[in-house]
Formats: C-alpha cells, structure tokens, sequence
C-alpha cells in the first residue's frame, strides 16, 4: 500500500439506477429529460443542491462509452450543460463531476450537477447540523 492512501474493502456493485430509479420502483424528483437522459435531484443528496444526470441506456462508466453510443453521450452532456447552467443562474456556481473505477460506487454512468455545502460524509452519513428531509 503507498503511504497515505486508504484502500477501500471491496463491496458489492449494484445498479440503483436500472433496478430502482429507470424501473420507477423509486420515485425521483425530475429536472429534466429526453429520450436519451435523466436528470433528477439526488435521493440521498450529499450537497446542498445535488442533480444526477444518467444515460436511460445501461452504460457502465465514462470509460466503455462506445461509437454507438455517441449520440447518447452527446444528449447526456447537453442535459449535464442544461442542469449546470441552470445552477449557476439560480446560485453563482456549481461542481460537475463524475467517478470511475473503484470511486463509482453504482456501476451506472451518472454525473454529478451540485452546488453548496456538503451534506454528508464519504460514507453517506449526514454531517452534523443537517437534517434528513
């Protein structure tokens, strides 16, 4: 192990996207979509003001997007485009961001579109002085 670096235990990789928020066994509240993308607020925000932003097509990370799937991607960057914009007139700024390899913790190509204090910690726990909504 290099000096200063945490290895993460390995955990079991589910697709939250496919099996609960595409199936519509969990509910989202939707900022937009095309027939390609979904963007709605995070169910577990980690930040003030938290978007995810995911393909309708299974796609496991930015890394394996392929040839064919480049108009798909296209459309996911112009709602990931629309979501920011929208952020930043409403607040002044915003982060975009999306994770790979062991950092991806739904094996599902999502982005993050968020703007604000952080919420919760690394492993989801809510920080103090925030409260579940």
């Amino acid at each position: 192990m290099k000096r200063g670096v945490q290895m993460i235990p390995e955990q079991r990789w589910e697709d939250f996207y496919c099996d609960e928020v595409l199936s519509g066994k969990t509910m989202v509240d939707k900022v937009f979509e095309t027939d390609h993308t979904l963007a709605f607020y995070h169910t577990r925000p980690y930040y003030e003001v938290h978007i995810i932003v995911i393909p309708k097509k299974h796609i496991l990370s930015f890394l394996s997007v392929s040839n064919e799937e480049a108009e798909i991607m296209s459309d996911v960057l112009q709602v990931v485009k629309q979501a920011a914009s929208m952020l930043e007139k409403d607040f002044g700024a915003c982060t975009i961001s999306t994770n790979i390899g062991k950092y991806q913790s739904n094996k599902h190509m999502h982005w993050h579109v968020h703007f604000g204090a952080r919420v919760r910690d690394e492993q989801g726990r809510l920080l103090d002085g925030h409260e579940a909504e």
